[in-house]
């Protein structure tokens, strides 16, 4: 390879290929078609955050609070910045699954077309239009920017302070250092700590190479954390500070506390696997780390829960990070091209570490994070090796990268064996065919042809995966893109098995804990408390989106939101005006069943896992003699976590009348 030249001169927008424009347009605009398509089939997705939404989108305390219920009595256990683009839309829009998810698919072509420009900047247009097309059609980004998870937000944020760090590294100025700053600050209210796994990269490619001094590049990265800390602090101080009567409980922390649900349950015990209140036993994994949560270890984003997410283009980004760096080895120390690869490498590095070892709560579908940097790097790294293809290390580097991607090609796609089984072999010779024209020497034609046909093998694979994904209906709280895989890991069924599947407990098409699913696909969850049959009534949810099969006693663990009958429904929204909530439920996706299917608040007990310690028993009793609860609704509940006695259960058991509608166990509180 030949040396690059020592200093990059930023490209000027004005001179740009007159293809380019054109191939953007085809690039969003395929991207914003392909999300919407068949997008309220996925109905209300996560009912937990479904209901927050509801909430927020008729209560203003809500929306700043991220409140479960529109009368306020706990959050969702997240910070609520990505709630917000959702209840907005729905404040505009009217409540319903499109005007909740299209937000969601605007935050992907946003993402896609940041992505687009960054990497556009310092490596070309080839290279930035390739990142964004890898980006869209990488299946986890293709789940998660048509879901109301808090991910897409994140995302974007993410890759918005990698543009902003990028642009400071360029220029040196400190209003790009406190834009970033910002950005993470921003991010943290999506979805707290996790912004944070971009920050090591960011922070050490400006002190590597921006344009000042050592003690003025230590300065401003003081001023970028000061401006993360304004970005989360305005929130987090004004929550922390709130009168505690007069807001809600924060959800998912054991002592009402968001610093604790910052630092605990969303913080280092998503590391350390000791997290109260989690939907699983605390402590430390056994040993080998082979727990609820999967086998951590360097080998766990190709293994069968994650690696039809992520894997595709992870062996290639890795290669072409360390070809790139090696390629501009001997570059001044400012040069941005380097500082680019460095930055989508580190994040690449620290994010895939963590995740592989992390021994916490961890769900195939947190791999979205990993998503800008496989692009960024794959294509940075792609451009880089075409534009030197007549140098023969060049060739064998993309002739060695190819064989990688068809190999691991080759292990994913026979996870699911009745998943266009064809795929596989045409990859494979495919794939042969292209390692070897890549390794001849370089002829116009052929030098074309060779590539084309590598690109178009490397992305076959996960676009098979996005196109599938886009076809299927996902719901519930675990997620996953794709096919159901055999080995595919969840959350854990009744007596502790991981069933086979996507996403486990909610994920597409299947139905957990041993429940039906309707005709239409609709995920449901099919036993609800005590694992009673499911009850035939029949609902939709509003968008089009079916909202899954009745649910007996309260619904079900980590479930979508599932139907409730008419009958029900009416019962609860009868005089609904007079109480402050119609209902309490344990755990926060059995409530949002009931508050997605009448609007109306509907208390949760314990929160999303069923294991805070709100209500009290005390407090509840309370609220019954206030008349501000109008019914118990039995059942429901959350996973291994949650609150064992229920001392709220068993004293309306004792003092009120259960009466079964439609095979729901209801207790009117007020007589």
């Amino acid at each position: 390879m030949t040396k690059p030249d020592a200093d990059l001169v930023v490209e000027n927008p004005l001179t740009r290929p007159r293809w380019e424009f054109p191939a953007l347009a085809v690039l969003l605009i395929g991207t914003a078609a392909a999300y919407l398509c068949n997008l309220t089939a996925n109905g209300w997705a996560n009912s937990f955050y479904a209901a927050a939404v509801q909430a927020g989108s008729v209560s203003w305390k809500a929306f700043f609070f991220g409140s479960s219920d529109a009368a306020n009595a706990i959050t969702v256990d997240k910070t609520p910045a990505a709630l917000w683009p959702m209840e907005l839309s729905a404040r505009v829009f009217g409540f319903s699954s499109w005007s909740m998810l299209a937000p969601q698919v605007l935050l992907g072509v946003a993402s896609v077309a940041l992505l687009w420009a960054t990497v556009r900047r310092y490596h070309g247009p080839a290279a930035g239009l390739l990142a964004g097309l890898v980006l869209a059609l990488t299946p986890v980004a293709a789940l998660m920017f048509r879901f109301n998870n808090p991910d897409a937000l994140l995302v974007f944020l993410m890759i918005a302070a990698a543009w902003a760090m990028l642009r400071a590294t360029e220029s040196g100025r400190w209003r790009w250092l406190v834009l970033c700053g910002l950005f993470m600050g921003f991010g943290f209210l999506a979805k707290q700590l996790q912004v944070l796994l971009v920050l090591p990269a960011l922070a050490l490619v400006y002190l590597f190479a921006g344009p000042p001094k050592l003690g003025t590049r230590l300065l401003q990265l003081f001023a970028a954390g000061a401006a993360m800390v304004v970005g989360a602090g305005w929130w987090v101080l004004i929550a922390q500070l709130w009168p505690v009567d007069s807001r809600p409980y924060f959800g998912g922390s054991q002592n009402n506390s968001i610093i604790e649900l910052t630092l605990g349950y969303n913080g280092l015990g998503r590391l350390s696997g000791d997290e109260t209140g989690s939907v699983g036993p605390g402590g430390e994994l056994p040993a080998g780390g082979n727990g609820m949560w999967g086998q951590t270890g360097i080998t766990r984003l190709f293994d069968s829960a994650q690696g039809g997410q992520i894997a595709w283009l992870l062996p290639a980004a890795l290669i072409f990070a360390v070809v790139a760096l090696i390629f501009y080895g001997r570059v001044a120390r400012t040069d941005l091209r380097r500082a680019s690869v460095m930055l989508w490498g580190g994040w690449l590095l620290v994010t895939g570490l963590v995740f592989s070892f992390m021994k916490g709560i961890f769900h195939q579908y947190y791999t979205v994070a990993l998503a800008p940097a496989v692009a960024a790097l794959t294509a940075i790294g792609a451009v880089l090796l075409w534009q030197h293809r007549d140098r023969m290390a060049a060739r064998v580097c993309a002739a060695a990268t190819m064989g990688v991607t068809t190999a691991t090609a080759w292990v994913l796609l026979p996870r699911t064996s009745d998943f266009v089984p064809w795929l596989r072999w045409v990859i494979l010779v495919g794939g042969l065919g292209a390692v070897l024209a890549l390794l001849l020497p370089p002829r116009p034609k052929r030098s074309a042809f060779a590539a084309l046909l590598a690109g178009i093998l490397a992305l076959s694979g996960p676009a098979a995966y996005t196109v599938e994904t886009i076809a299927s209906v996902n719901a519930g709280s675990i997620p996953s893109a794709g096919p159901e895989v055999r080995g595919g890991r969840g959350m854990p069924g009744p007596g502790g098995e991981m069933p086979d599947g996507r996403g486990g407990m909610g994920g597409r098409d299947n139905a957990p804990m041993g429940g039906t699913v309707p005709a239409g696909g609709a995920p449901g969850n099919g036993s609800g408390g005590g694992g009673v049959p499911s009850a035939t009534a029949e609902a939709t949810a509003p968008g089009g989106g079916a909202a899954g099969s009745a649910v007996p006693n309260g619904g079900g663990f980590l479930g979508g939101a599932s139907q409730v009958s008419d009958k029900v429904i009416a019962l609860l929204t009868d005089d609904a005006d007079n109480y402050t909530w119609i209902a309490a439920a344990t755990g926060s996706n059995s409530a949002a069943t009931y508050q997605l299917a009448t609007e109306r608040p509907v208390m949760s007990l314990g929160g999303f896992n069923g294991s805070d310690p709100f209500p009290t028993l005390a407090q509840f009793q309370q609220y019954v003699a206030d008349g501000r609860i109008h019914y118990f609704i039995a059942g429901g509940g959350g996973g291994p976590g949650a609150r064992g006695d229920d001392a709220i259960a068993a004293w309306v058991a004792a003092n009120f009348t259960a009466v079964q509608v439609d095979g729901v166990t209801v207790y009117d509180l007020t007589n």
